[in-house]
Formats: structure tokens, sequence, C-alpha cells
């Protein structure tokens, strides 16, 4: 990005650079709809070919489906959130949702709506393709990339390179399972470790001339069963990108597990070879590549700077907002770049739920106040709007008030993870939505997103084992199943603890399983544990990192007496003694496991 030459421009100026869209992928959609529902096209085949254009099955129907938009390294922009409103309003439940995996997600629609959603997302340049099934899904970017002081140049190039050359390509229509890139900034503000192929920007000077690569994980990801991934080497050129993305690519489209559908992700074909055996392969799977590729297979990076441009002010009006709700605000929600004068300021979302009257007026918002002209969608279910004026932000707080989205916290614990769980998805045991959003509201009533002790911290809620929210990298993770007393069951968690995903990443350690009506006093009990025993500048992540690591020295040694800690809050009362307990959030019927059949291997 370059500041040099500030310019004012009308809101309306900045549109998508890159059409991620092909218009007649829509009429071949409705197409197959209609020859699926006359019997001419078989079930299994019909779900491939829907998953492939990014509509995942929705719970316990098959007349419905989620349309996943992806939104390569992040980006999006101010006419494509209206569309996206007006496409809610249209075809699904008048709102969306942010993932955490740079997607928005449209809920409930009609199977027959799909293709007018696909239309509807072509016009502005988006597309679902390849959002869902047995390919490489959205490739991630952290949306700080660009304006982070700790990075060594901007990444968010790379991953749009990525993902164009990625999008439609006969290399990956059929791998054995969903395959997942993710660039980042830094250390800090990704999760490189945690997917199939994970990149952090590097800088290595030889005879005094700067060559750009990356450091380069593989292996990781989160599941059922999670594993951290490997570095390949120490560097690696950014001409070697792609050979390297492509290698890696075809041993796992070769070697993968396509007969168990519950171990054909890429981690377990590391795990299973050891890695350096898979290291060894995927060195000398490149030299081929190398070697054959044609010379027009080429990454298309285009490094340019975007123009940061001034949007116009409509009037004078400074923003008066509420001093201690604006300070709250402005400490846990916007994030100082190294560009001066600038910051990046983050939304914050309910567990990623965003109204499209809400869309609509962040649009606005964006075209106001982005000097870049464009938000970032981030790893946190949640959007972000860089190159803010420092003096700007008052009236955008005013503006955020106004439509209810200038709750704080959005970059501390008290913005928790929540995968959709049982509002919408086949596997889930439990409403790990709702739970998250519980948590949420009572962090900030009780004011934690002001704790500086807290604000490192992570809560990340899964409805099932399988991690869509990210349970195994959290400071304190959850994930659903059911209990019994008697004949009759309950919701509960199985709580993990030491998760993270920086340059320490390692998976948490299990503790015990929390019934759902008491996950938010077991986290208030372990806030107490820790107040009383931490040392002058731990933080609760630091603290929990070493008790789980065997280092503490406090009456808290390990994880096992956190749990002797918390045994008398988790044992369930009769259901005479507590009805409310028997059901879960946002249900007021009895408890009961229900599942439909996943569509995460089909």
């Amino acid at each position: 990005m370059t500041v040099s030459n500030l310019k004012q421009s009308r809101p309306e100026s900045t549109l998508p650079k890159i059409n991620w869209a092909r218009m007649e992928e829509a009429d071949n959609f409705a197409k197959t709809v209609k020859l699926f529902r006359q019997g001419k096209y078989d079930e299994d085949s019909f779900r491939r070919f829907r998953l492939q254009h990014g509509a995942y099955g929705t719970r316990m129907t098959s007349d419905y489906a989620m349309v996943r938009i992806k939104l390569p390294a992040g980006e999006v922009y101010p006419n494509q959130l209206d569309k996206i409103a007006e496409l809610s309003e249209a075809f699904s439940i008048g709102s969306a949702h942010f993932s955490t995996r740079e997607n928005i997600q449209l809920h409930w629609v009609v199977l027959e709506d799909v293709s007018e959603i696909m239309r509807g997302l072509a016009e502005v340049g988006l597309t679902s393709r390849e959002a869902c099934g047995n390919s490489v899904r959205n490739v991630m970017c952290s949306p700080l990339s660009g304006v982070c002081s700790s990075e060594e140049f901007d990444a968010t190039p790379y991953a749009l390179a990525t993902a164009k050359f990625l999008l439609r390509n006969p290399m990956n229509q059929n791998l054995p399972r969903k395959f997942k890139f993710n660039f980042t900034c830094c250390e800090e503000h990704g999760m490189v470790r945690m997917v199939d192929v994970g990149l952090i920007p590097q800088i290595r000077e030889i005879d005094g001339t700067k060559q750009r690569g990356f450091k380069i994980f593989l292996g990781g990801g989160l599941g059922n069963r999670s594993f951290v991934g490997h570095q390949l080497e120490d560097f690696t050129p950014e001409d070697d990108l792609l050979y390297t993305s492509i290698a890696v690519i075809r041993i796992f489209d070769r070697l993968g597990d396509r007969k168990n559908l519950a171990r054909n992700r890429m981690r377990y074909l590391v795990n299973d070879m050891g890695w350096e055996n898979f290291q060894n392969l995927v060195l000398k799977e490149r030299a081929i590549v190398r070697a054959t590729q044609s010379v027009i297979v080429d990454l298309d990076v285009d490094t340019t700077p975007n123009e940061i441009k001034s949007p116009i002010r409509v009037s004078d009006e400074s923003g008066t907002p509420n001093s201690d709700g604006y300070a709250r605000w402005y400490k846990t929600n916007t994030f100082k770049q190294k560009q001066d004068g600038f910051r990046t300021v983050f939304l914050t979302l309910e567990a990623g739920d965003i109204t499209a009257n809400q869309l609509h007026a962040i649009a606005d918002i964006c075209r106001n106040f982005s000097s870049e002209g464009m938000g970032r969608a981030g790893f946190n279910q949640n959007i972000a709007f860089r190159y803010v004026r420092e003096d700007d932000l008052p009236r955008l707080y005013s503006k955020l008030l106004e439509v209810g989205l200038a709750n704080s916290g959005g970059l501390t614990m008290a913005a928790p993870i929540g995968c959709s769980g049982t509002t919408s998805c086949n596997l889930a045991l439990t409403n790990s939505h709702r739970l998250a959003k519980e948590i949420q509201r009572k962090f900030l009533e009780l004011k934690f997103d002001e704790d500086n002790d807290l604000r490192d911290s992570t809560i990340k809620i899964s409805g099932c084992p399988n991690s869509c929210g990210q349970h195994g990298i959290a400071t304190i993770g959850f994930f659903g199943g059911g209990g019994r007393v008697g004949k009759d069951m309950y919701p509960n968690y199985q709580m993990s603890l030491g998760g993270r995903s920086d340059g320490e990443t390692m998976l948490g350690v299990n503790c015990l399983r929390v019934p759902a009506k008491r996950v938010i006093p077991v986290i208030l009990k372990i806030i107490e544990i820790f107040k009383k025993n931490k040392k002058d500048n731990d933080t609760l992540k630091s603290w929990i990192h070493r008790v789980v690591s065997g280092n503490e020295s406090s009456e808290i040694k390990s994880v096992n007496d956190i749990k002797n800690a918390l045994s008398s809050l988790i044992a369930p009362p009769t259901k005479n003694e507590d009805a409310d307990f028997y059901s879960d959030y946002g249900s007021g019927e009895n408890y009961h496991t229900r599942t439909g059949k996943g569509e995460c291997a089909a």
C-alpha cells in the first residue's frame, strides 16, 4: 500500500480487481437441480456436484442448502456486501454468517434458489465454487497482511494469485478430501501450523541482494484428530511457491486415503508416512514439477500497491460518542497499523452473525471510512476495515452505534468463536453457536474485554469433535456431546486448556466434561483461580500454558488440579431439581442427540 499521494475520492469508486465468477455455472446448477428432482441424477453424484459449487447440506432436510461464498484472501468490497445483503433478504433468512475461514454463509436457502444466489454473486464478481467439497477451499490471508509492523512483506498478492491459479483447476477437482491454504503476516496473526499448507512471508539476503520467499508449514489441521504442521525447509524462494504447492497437492491426490473417509485428510498421510519421509517426497516431487511444468504455468502475482484514497466526508460532524463506550471499543477493536495515522477496525459480531440491514450499513461505512475501499474478513468470525484515519474513528463508532455493531471486545477473549452447531449442521450435537453468544454477552456485562490479563486469551466452541469452531487451538476450548443421568440426557462439552496457534502452536489438553449450562460458571471459576495464582505480568494464556506444560509452581501445578477445583460445579442435578439443565441453549425441549449424514467427506 502507498499513502504518499493521499487523494480524495467518491465512496463508490473502489470496485473489485478480480472477477472470481462464471455466470454459466449458475445456469448449469439450475439445470442439474431440475434433473435431480426428476430422478435423472443420482443422489451421491448430485451431492458431489452441489458441494463443488459451494452448496452445503442443511440439518435434517434435503430441500434446503447453506451457500458458502468465498472471499479469497478475505477481501470483500462494498458493492459485494450490498449484494449479499440483497440475496439474504430475497433467498435466505435475512442474515448472513462470517465463518472462521473468510467465507460468508447464507443459511436455509431453498435448493432451487441456490442458482439465483449464484447469479447474484456473479454480478459482483463473487463465487461459491469449491467453497465445499473435495477441492482446495478458500485461500485465506491474515486481515493484517500489509498493515502489520512485524511482517517482512505483504502476503496478500500471493494469496490472491494462488487462489486464482487453483480455482477450477483440473488438478484439484477430485482430491481425497478438502485442502486448505493459509497465508499470514507474522507468527502472531495467523494459524499457519494448523492447515495443510501454511505460509509466512520471509526475506533473506544473499550478497547484499534481498530475496522474497516463505516459511512453509505442511500437514497441520484440526478435526476429530488434530495435528500441528511441520516446517518444510528454512526458506522457500517465491519462485518455488507454485512448484511447492503443486507438488504437495499432487502427492495428496496420489497417496491420500480415498477408502477410509475418516482418515483421508493430508495430516493423516503425513502422520502415517512420518514427517521426514513426507518432506523428502515433497522435495523430490517439487524438482519433478519444476523440470516438467510448462513455462506458462506461473503465478500471476500483482504486487502493484493499492491506491489509498481518503473518502470525501459527507458532513463536518465529528461524532460525540459516549466516552466510556468509545474508549472500550477503541482499546479492544482497533489495531495500530504500521502506516502512520491509520488504524484497522474490527467489527464485533456475535458468533459471526450479521443482519442484511447491517450488511448494507457496513457497506456504507466501508465506503465512507476505509481509505482502501474494501473490507477484510478474518479468522475470528469478523470483518476488518483497514486504513481508517485516526481522526475518523469517533464518527465511525457513532455509525456503528446506530446499527447495533459497536460492541467492544472484538480482539479479546470477550468475542468467542462458535460454529453453527445444531442451528444448521447435520453433525452437531450441541448449540455451540448460541453458547458463544451467551458467553460474549456475559463477558461484556462483566467488562472482561477491558481486562488486560484476559486480552490475548481465546474461547472457541465446536458443536461436535470435528473442530469447525477451532476448539483445539483455544486457551479454553469446548466441543459438544451428550451426557446422561438415568434416562435423562443433557448437553455437555469436553473442555480443553492451553491450545494456541502462534509461534508456539500446540493443541489443547483435555481437562473434563462440562454440562452446557455450567460452561459459563466454569470459565468464571478458571479466571478466579488464575487471578489468585498468577505472577506479575502473567496473562491467562501464559499462566494456563505453564500449567499444561507442567511448569507452574503455585498451588495449581497441573490440569488435574484445575479439574479438582472445578469438580463441584459440574455435578448434574436431577431433572426435578433443575429442569432447565436438561435443555440446550436456544431450546425449550428436553435434550437428545440427533445427527444426520455429514458432508465433509462427501
